[in-house]
């Protein structure tokens, strides 16, 4: 079965004419969705705690600015775009006391909502739009005239009018330029944890630490491991988001191209390991560990941030690093983005 997939022409902006949308954050999606929005013509307002520091960086901006359940209280759309793990909190304390009859409840991602942490009444609306890219890029490609594609979901819909409100916040955003793809909270939420845990994060990372690790314990020069198992993996990357596995292959030798094939560590207990993490995620295991242990003040969490910031290749990456002059300029591209968003990600309203 084909993806629903809509573009501009499916969309209407005239939804929001006499309507005011509140961004709750302004870390990095929550300052591309109130600056895009706001460049699109929608009347945009920004709930911060007081004392965030992401107040003066908004107002910089020429958003209007004020505190959570003041933005929410005159919004017809609450955009809430906060940590999964600060959500539930701030809907129980700021959102749900101030919010309007019937006015539409808004995610990027599925988490609060198909986990249960957030249950709002069934006269909202409730739906999402999920970029398929970080926020900087997300304001970056709308700046330059096109957009970054989204998923979107309708979880409620009591007047029917839900998916009009998604298609028109999506064209706010620019997405549309790209497209969005029709999902569920549900597909969203499971399908974006599995792939952060198996594939792009708990994979990726634990296979070149452990590659790293495995070269230099055989008495191999760590430079020449970490080019080996880290380095030239961007490449890869970047020939896969062209054309897929294929080009990727295609593009190597013939002897890279027989190894992987017949030579590769991951097998059918790697399978099996991620039908185990993906029954956690549809279960809700993992999304109460993780709740949990944040509540707690995330003693677990910070003492592995501790321990995996310090693993061996860390000890050589940032010398060689230095030494492309690409680098240098993705590194001042950081450095500014962090200084409007990364610094500010975690000073949004908790």
């Amino acid at each position: 079965m084909a993806a629903t997939i809509w573009y501009e022409k499916d969309a209407d902006l005239s939804v929001f004419d006499g309507k005011k949308v509140a961004i709750l954050g302004y870390g990095s999606q929550g300052h591309a969705h109130a600056l895009n929005l706001r460049d699109s013509g929608v009347d945009v307002v920004v709930g911060l705690r007081p004392t965030s520091k992401s107040v003066e960086f908004a107002k910089e901006q020429g958003l209007e600015v004020k505190p959570v359940g003041e933005a929410v209280a005159e919004a017809d759309v609450v955009m809430i775009l906060l940590p999964d793990q600060y959500q539930a909190a701030v809907y129980k304390k700021d959102v749900e006391p101030n919010l309007k009859p019937g006015a539409a409840l808004a995610f990027a991602h599925g988490f609060n909502i198909h986990y249960g942490y957030i249950k709002p009444s069934e006269d909202h609306p409730v739906f999402m739009v999920a970029p398929k890219g970080p926020g900087h890029i997300v304001r970056r490609e709308y700046a330059a005239g096109r957009g970054v594609p989204v998923v979107v979901a309708v979880e409620q819909d009591p007047r029917g009018d839900a998916w009009d409100i998604t298609l028109a916040y999506a064209k706010a955003l620019g997405a549309l330029r790209a497209g969005a793809i029709k999902t569920t909270f549900t597909e969203e939420t499971e399908t974006d944890l599995f792939g952060e845990q198996n594939v792009l994060m708990g994979g990726v990372n634990k296979l070149v630490e452990m590659g790293f690790e495995v070269l230099t314990d055989a008495g191999y020069q760590p430079e020449i491991a970490y080019f080996e198992v880290c380095h030239e993996l961007k490449m890869l990357v970047d020939l896969m988001n062209e054309g897929g596995l294929n080009k990727a292959r295609w593009s190597c030798s013939d002897t890279a191209q027989y190894g992987d094939y017949t030579n590769t560590c991951i097998d059918e207990h790697v399978r099996e390991r991620m039908q185990y993490h993906l029954k956690r995620i549809q279960d809700g295991s993992f999304a109460k560990e993780f709740i949990d242990d944040q509540d707690a003040g995330a003693p677990k969490f910070k003492a592995l941030q501790e321990e995996y910031s310090n693993v061996r290749i860390e000890t050589v990456g940032p010398k060689l690093r230095a030494m492309f002059s690409w680098n240098k300029d993705a590194v001042k591209d950081a450095d500014e983005a962090n200084s409007f968003t990364g610094k500010i990600a975690r000073a949004q309203v908790q």
